[in-house]
């Protein structure tokens, strides 16, 4: 996680920007200002004077007539924008306005034609509906205010004599229109009742007119529905005995007894009851231990096949008896049949003339009903009609105001106020814009002629406090690849990074690059030489006490002064004690000695240092080492700035690798949108992903780094 110091010194770095053009166009702000503001006041002051008188009216819609009744009384046109938009056309109509004009004999008092006086209240008058309500405010704008009560309530009398001419003539029209179809109606109803008298004479019907409606009067229906139910009834008792008959002659004589219960004769089951009793009596005896020769055994025996005899005698006149009834049915049912056949056919010709009969019948109730509403709704509009119409209610008299509206001076001066600052802001940024700071990898290699090593993304915090996974790295990636490729000579590996001015985030830069290089299997070295500011050992957080002054001014050893990090491969000299002339210090002998011993231990050996313009230990340390990398925050120096920190670091024999454009908004600035490919590429696609790497980030910064105690621990 960054620190929070260094949230806070990018988020001001942020703002100063936006806040040093502010500073620096101030007069052109103020001046652009005043202008606009002035004029709004100018034009406010001279503009005449102007007051408004208004009504406010609620309008009913025209009410129509329904002939039929099936709307419903009172309902006409919805009330829909189309309906007040028509309204407002109305009421500035020349029709509506030259009714005003006569109201208060406009063309006298102003001395104008009637033309010309229509085409200026039509600019005057104003129609507006209010919010959220169907109410309508005829305003009138004028420089008198007596003026303007007049015309507006002259504009409002005429509006509403024409709605009241319009309702009545609308009223009238309708009216008449229905009262025409009420009498064709009528005539329709007379037709149709005479063609259903005629039907019922010659059918046979009486037909009697009531306030319910039609009644028949007749029996030849009820006759031929009796036939049919009485016949119904016959062939039902007929199937049922012939059931009987069937079941009792598909059994044999000897078997006849054991049909008893479903026999209708009640002495054949009464009879059918004591063979069942002897049989159980002879059972028995014989279980008490009778022989059959017994004479108690022998009486039983023959009494049993005396009674079987008897049952078997009258079920054979049993069923000789239903076949009997049987027939005496049938010929009931052929009777009956052909009493239905005979009604049926009498009743054919009957069906059709009474079936014409009904058709006329509901023809006649259809009329009539439709000419019974159309009487009553004929009733009540010619009722209605002499009621005034109230389409139109007045809830605002037209009334003179003291108050004048137009011009409106706090809108305006707010307005113009509001105009002045946005213009001059538009200006400043505008002049701001042209200026020639560094917006481009072009505006770089133009001037400078040496290339970008890499665009650095804006809000980049410290990697090895970050997550293994952190698409920020690949921007520094990108920069070790390009440094590997871009040195003619692999033994040049003593680099260090130098900025134009103080904030520009070298320190960062380079601390993110050393962790980047020992990822890569680089053994790396980072030495913090800004002996002014020193920033370093706060990433680390590493005590600052004992470092590289202590080295140059004392016998202490290499290994008491560089510290192994958290990190693999990377080891870390800090600062030391701050002296009091740190170019003397750093212009040394022992300086260049150890700059070629840890060439010479390491891989890789970042040196951070002080801005190049404001001090000299830059220029000195660019001598010392092979490289020089030069960060540049994203438009903040101007070109010639930088040219002068390339002249800088030539002028006492270094060579500037390249340029590293640090704190660029690649989300919002287009020409380095392709730049954020890698935030998608390398972002963690699952839970594990995130969990993995949360896990293999770098230890607390609690966590102190230890000491290198011998040369092995260098490398």
């Amino acid at each position: 996680m960054q620190p929070q110091n260094s949230q806070q010194n990018e988020a001001s770095l942020h703002a100063i920007d936006y806040w040093q053009v502010l500073k620096n166009r101030y007069g052109v702000i103020l001046l652009t200002f005043l202008l606009v503001f002035l004029t709004a006041a100018v034009i406010t002051y001279v503009m005449p004077k102007k007051y408004e008188s208004a009504a406010l009216v609620e309008v009913k819609p025209i009410s129509d007539i329904d002939p039929v009744g099936m709307r419903g009384g009172g309902i006409g046109t919805p009330m829909t924008r189309q309906f007040m938009n028509t309204q407002f056309e109305i009421i500035v109509a020349p029709e509506t306005l030259g009714r005003a004009i006569d109201k208060i004999q406009l063309e006298t008092s102003w001395g104008q034609d009637r033309k010309t006086v229509i085409d200026v209240l039509r600019q005057i008058v104003r129609t507006t509906q209010r919010r959220g309500t169907d109410l309508i405010e005829i305003s009138v704008r004028h420089r008198k205010k007596e003026e303007a009560q007049r015309i507006a309530e002259a504009v409002y009398e005429a509006y509403k004599d024409r709605r009241y001419d319009l309702e009545i003539n609308v009223r009238k029209d309708q009216l008449k229109a229905v009262k025409v179809e009420l009498q064709n109606k009528s005539d329709r109803v007379a037709e149709l009742r005479k063609r259903l008298m005629d039907i019922a004479e010659k059918v046979g019907v009486i037909w009697v007119e009531s306030e319910r409606g039609g009644e028949t009067i007749g029996g030849e229906l009820e006759l031929r529905q009796l036939a049919e139910r009485q016949l119904y009834e016959a062939e039902r008792e007929r199937d049922q005995l012939k059931f009987q008959i069937d079941k009792l002659l598909a059994v044999a004589d000897e078997d006849l007894p054991g049909l008893a219960a479903d026999l209708p004769d009640v002495g054949f089951r009464e009879a059918y009851n004591k063979f069942e009793d002897a049989k159980a009596e002879l059972q028995t005896a014989k279980a008490s231990g009778l022989g059959n020769k017994h004479p108690d055994i022998v009486m039983r025996t023959t009494r049993i096949e005396e009674l079987k005899k008897g049952l078997e005698k009258r079920a054979v006149n049993v069923r000789q008896s239903l076949t009997h009834q049987l027939g005496i049915i049938e010929g009931r049912v052929n009777k009956m049949r052909e009493v239905r056949d005979k009604k049926q056919d009498e009743g054919t010709d009957r069906a059709r003339a009474f079936q014409e009969f009904n058709i006329a019948r509901k023809d006649y109730e259809t009329a009539q009903g439709i000419k019974d509403q159309m009487q009553i709704k004929y009733d009540i509009e010619k009722t209605k009609l002499a009621i005034p119409p109230t389409n139109i209610i007045i809830h605002q008299i037209p009334e003179i105001n003291d108050i004048a509206v137009s011009p409106n001076i706090p809108l305006n001066l707010a307005l113009g106020a509001v105009v002045g600052v946005i213009f001059g802001l538009g200006i400043a940024f505008c002049l701001e814009y042209l200026d020639t700071s560094v917006k481009s990898l072009e505006d770089v290699e133009r001037f400078l002629q040496v290339p970008v090593l890499a665009v650095i993304p804006k809000d980049v915090g410290v990697l090895h406090r970050q997550s293994g996974m952190s698409p920020d790295a690949e921007a520094y990636r990108i920069l070790r690849t390009n440094i590997e490729f871009n040195r003619k000579n692999p033994e040049d590996n003593s680099i260090t990074v130098v900025s134009g001015g103080a904030g520009e985030g070298k320190s960062t830069t380079l601390c993110n690059l050393a962790y980047i290089c020992a990822q890569g299997g680089y053994t790396t070295l980072m030495i913090d030489a800004d002996l002014r500011r020193p920033r370093l050992h706060t990433f680390f957080d590493i005590n600052n006490s004992v470092g590289l002054t202590n080295y140059l001014t004392t016998d202490l050893l290499l290994e008491d002064v560089i510290l192994q990090t958290p990190v693999d491969n990377l080891y870390f000299m800090p600062s030391g004690i701050l002296p009091a002339d740190a170019a003397g210090i750093l212009n040394s002998r022992r300086m260049s000695e150890l700059i070629q011993d840890v060439k010479q231990r390491f891989d890789l050996v970042l040196v951070d240092s002080p801005p190049i313009l404001g001090v000299s230990d830059a220029s000195v340390l660019a001598s010392e080492v092979d490289l020089t990398i030069v960060v540049v925050q994203h438009r903040k120096l101007p070109r010639n700035m930088l040219v002068r920190v390339k002249q800088a670091v030539e002028n006492v024999g270094g060579h500037v690798i390249g340029v590293v454009l640090n704190n660029v908004d690649v989300r919002s600035d287009n020409q380095y949108q392709y730049y954020t490919s890698y935030y998608t590429y390398y972002a963690p696609t699952t839970g594990d992903e995130i969990a993995r790497d949360t896990a293999t980030a770098a230890p607390a910064p609690s966590q102190q780094a230890q000491p290198a105690r011998n040369d092995e621990d260098l490398y």
